[in-house]
């Protein structure tokens, strides 16, 4: 009897990867499926994960509280409160408006609006940008006289690499933002991702140009900026809520970079900001209904599943075999890079950030090293424009374009120009941080 029980013991032990591993396979399969019935968001596929991690043990009921960063829950809460109030009262399309008509060339237009995208993206988060950027892609085709795919490929690859360049622009970097110990991580990303993202969004939209054979020529457009906005009242508020966060989290950068008092939970200021301006909205009910709730139960239930998922320790063997210990400086960068970029399409971007995370810090990596971090964040966000499922920024772009356009974008078709656009992307982002910092080329090791 008591070889029988150390037996159901032992057995025990191995249930839980054997659960964990059934858990990860259901992801996977699941997104898959997804791309071909979109109707089943992302988060009901955590949230029914997160309720297999809970029933089957590997996270209790009473551990749920201590799982969910509540940092990262305020912070996406007030960016999309934010949000929403500046979509409702038409000012990011007036942004729009303004930039498109500034241009009167095919070419211009193009490049300018991979720009446009890409730093909406970094400064309202990625998501936001793709559910509102389809129309504003779908009129540019008309103004060119273009096939909608090249636009929607243009949107979709420049939401992913505009988001790389600020903790704002996409939920892996608000993770890498709070939870990693970085000093100052808005200027620490700006510090090494402004440049190589902006020469990234031209190179992109330069490659897209050619695959397509685009062809340059004038364009005529007339759009009326003031005519976009439905609430000047609402678009005053939000435009102002904006930027009292980017300001805040600029100076609290500064302050933490001199030793100075300073919030360390940063996710708390875009929502104390977005709580204040509540009270001065037109429709304060409205404005948080538009929230995107979507993504933050994403986020709660990705906690949860991905806490259990690591205590069973099915993720920790593969992650020892191909990045057993803390390596520092270029080779670190190079590994952490592609790990990133295989375990994204296999886990999307988010959840294996958020895992990944947790093993880096196992080994030794601490909030000092800046460099890890930002490949980290650079390569988990550019492993989205490898394939659809990269992304769930990809999934929407593609679901609006379904749904309202009537047009479609192929897995393989994305996934042929994806691979080429993620590599030289990689390449732009790992030379660029040799070139102004050249001694992580040679590791403490070597």
């Amino acid at each position: 009897m008591v070889l029988g029980f150390e037996h159901i013991l032992i057995a025990g032990i191995s249930l839980d990867k054997f659960i964990a591993s059934l858990i990860i396979l259901y992801l996977v399969v699941g997104l898959i499926l997804r791309s071909r019935k979109p109707r089943i968001p992302i988060w009901a596929l955590l949230a029914f994960s997160s309720f297999m991690v809970v029933i089957s043990g590997l996270t209790s009921i009473d551990e749920i509280e201590k799982t969910v960063d509540l940092n990262v829950v305020l912070f996406l809460t007030g960016m999309f409160s934010l949000v929403s109030l500046a979509e409702s009262s038409g000012l990011l399309a007036a942004i729009s408006h303004i930039f498109i008509s500034r241009f009167k060339s095919r070419y211009s237009l193009i490049y300018a609006s991979a720009l446009m995208f890409g730093f909406l993206s970094a400064f309202t988060v990625n998501d936001t940008v793709a559910v509102m950027g389809p129309p504003i892609a779908r009129l540019i085709c008309k103004i060119m006289r273009i096939q909608p795919e090249f636009m929607f490929l243009l949107l979709a690859y420049s939401i992913t690499i505009g988001s790389v360049m600020t903790p704002l622009g996409n939920p892996q970097n608000v993770l890498i933002a709070t939870q990693s110990g970085i000093k100052a991580p808005f200027i620490l990303f700006i510090k090494y991702l402004f440049i190589p993202t902006i020469i990234n969004l031209l190179v992109t939209a330069y490659l897209l140009v050619r695959i397509y054979r685009v062809s340059n020529g004038e364009i005529n457009s007339v759009l009326i900026p003031r005519e976009a906005i439905t609430s000047r009242r609402d678009a005053v508020i939000s435009g102002i809520g904006l930027l009292l966060v980017i300001m805040a989290l600029i100076v609290n950068d500064v302050l933490a970079l001199n030793g100075l008092p300073h919030v360390n939970r940063i996710g708390f200021i875009p929502f104390v900001i977005a709580a204040f301006t509540y009270m001065f909205t037109s429709n304060p009910r409205k404005t948080l209904r538009h929230v995107d709730w979507g993504s933050i139960m994403f986020f709660i239930c990705m906690f949860i599943t991905m806490d259990g998922i690591w205590r069973s320790g099915v993720l920790q063997l593969p992650l020892s075999q191909i990045f057993p210990r803390k390596t520092d400086g270029f080779q670190g960068i190079i590994i952490i890079s592609a790990v990133s970029i295989v375990f994204s399409q296999l886990l999307s971007n988010v959840p294996f950030t958020k895992v990944f995370i947790d093993y880096m810090r196992n080994i030794g990596y601490s909030g000092s090293d800046e460099e890890a971090w930002i490949a980290l964040a650079m390569s988990s966000t550019i492993a989205g424009n490898t394939t659809v499922l990269g992304a769930a920024s990809n999934i929407i772009v593609i679901e609006v374009l379904e749904s309202r356009f009537k047009h479609t974008i192929s897995f393989t078709r994305f996934l042929k120009i994806g691979v080429v656009v993620t590599v030289i992307n990689i390449l732009i982002y790992i030379l660029y941080m040799l070139a102004i910092n050249p001694t992580i080329i040679l590791p403490k090791q070597w």
